[in-house]
């Protein structure tokens, strides 16, 4: 994939929002920090209301990415080509843990025969900071490495600041849309729809491959994607395939992409079905 070389932009990427470039050394006591932004697409944080769980308390933000008209960035398995993001908060303060959700991904051409896996357009990264001390504000700091892509991949970057003091703003209601997209964790065989009503492995014919039953909303569509238990494995984006039962709809995709030494049996693979607003995520072992 070829790439080249970030370029600075001399204007806001989105003026009518008022971009402004920040330092990671900054941190703001505002919902939002400022975009640090570029020709391609432009990061900040936001903040939301934390939450109590358990006997603890959970501070929820996101990382909001917007892109130009027809450029994407990668979702946390990036398909055949791309780049997913990743993610530095070393430098924050009051911070015990970090977790970062992906909403549910589309799929798209990848500009030279392939499939990839991400976002269009913008796309909000929900996140979950555990505090070391629970009644203090939480300050992060991130430094985010993601690809804007078009034709080409272009990497990109942004230096990231901003406190959460746990308090409701403007940004809940987008934290909470985000969330909503996260997939649920589900069970292979659950009711509703979406949901991964059978996997099973195959060897006839040649190379092994998966064949997974999913249960689609009346008229609609759906989506499935599928991990290996570690991110170097590359396995094969899944395709519509015949011979589903009336309500569902079928993929496969061949056991291929393995790293160099893996063996497939005992891996746990990761199975992401989306239909319209809503997915499910479900763990199937290879036996």
């Amino acid at each position: 994939m070829a790439l080249q070389l970030r370029v600075a932009s001399i204007l806001p990427l989105f003026a009518t929002v008022g971009l402004i470039v920040t330092t990671a050394a900054d941190a703001f006591a505002a919902d939002v920090s400022p975009w640090d932004d570029d020709l391609r697409s432009a990061a900040r944080l936001i903040a939301a209301s934390s939450r109590h769980q358990g006997a603890g308390r959970v501070f929820r933000g996101g990382v909001h990415i917007k892109l130009r008209p027809g450029w994407k960035t990668y979702w946390r398995y990036p398909g055949d080509s791309g780049v997913p993001p990743t993610f530095d908060f070393a430098a924050s303060e009051n911070v015990k843990s970090v977790t970062v959700l992906y909403p549910a991904p589309l799929r798209f051409d990848d500009g030279s025969g392939g499939t990839a896996i991400g976002y269009k357009g913008e796309v909000v990264l929900p996140l979950h900071v555990v505090p070391q001390d629970t009644n203090k504000p939480v300050t992060l700091r991130l430094k985010l490495d993601y690809a804007a892509c078009e034709k080409l991949c272009v990497p990109a970057k942004a230096a990231l600041a901003l406190i959460l003091t746990g308090e409701a703003g403007a940004q809940d209601t987008v934290v909470g849309a985000a969330e909503a997209r996260v997939p649920r964790a589900a069970a292979i065989g659950d009711a509703g729809t979406p949901a991964v009503r059978a996997v099973r492995r195959e060897s006839a014919g040649g190379k092994p491959r998966i064949i997974v039953d999913v249960a689609a909303p009346a008229g609609g569509e759906v989506t499935l994607f599928a991990e290996g238990p570690t991110p170097d494995w590359a396995l094969p984006v899944p395709e519509p395939s015949g011979g589903a039962e009336a309500g569902l709809q079928r993929f496969a995709f061949a056991l291929d992409g393995l790293p160099k030494g893996a063996t497939p049996e005992g891996a746990l693979l990761r199975l992401t079905a989306v239909a319209a607003e809503r997915a499910v995520e479900v763990a199937f072992r290879l036996d």
